[in-house]
């Protein structure tokens, strides 16, 4: 009873990060095109600056695809401890 009550909760947080992690991913695609289409628009930013700015979004992309990846391995792990209990 409470493995099946703690594999449930496990599920919902699991769940309930995937929709949150999907949200904020869409919010920061929208506010990449709202900068994006700001910088081409002013043209007194100089290329260094349009390049350092493409650049930290990249990084801020890889950050989060490794933070998507590490919270999904660490749920698997988890599922499989109590997929062992008895």
């Amino acid at each position: 009873m409470k493995k099946e009550l703690l594999k449930q909760m496990v599920a919902f947080n699991k769940t309930a990060f995937d929709s949150t992690f999907s949200l904020l991913m869409m919010l920061q695609s929208q506010m990449e095109e709202m900068a994006d289409l700001y910088i081409r628009q002013i043209s007194d930013i100089p290329e260094e600056g349009k390049k350092a700015v493409n650049e930290w979004i990249e990084v801020y992309k890889r950050s989060c695809r490794d933070l998507q990846e590490a919270v999904r391995v660490n749920f698997e792990k988890v599922e499989d401890f109590f997929s062992r209990m008895k």
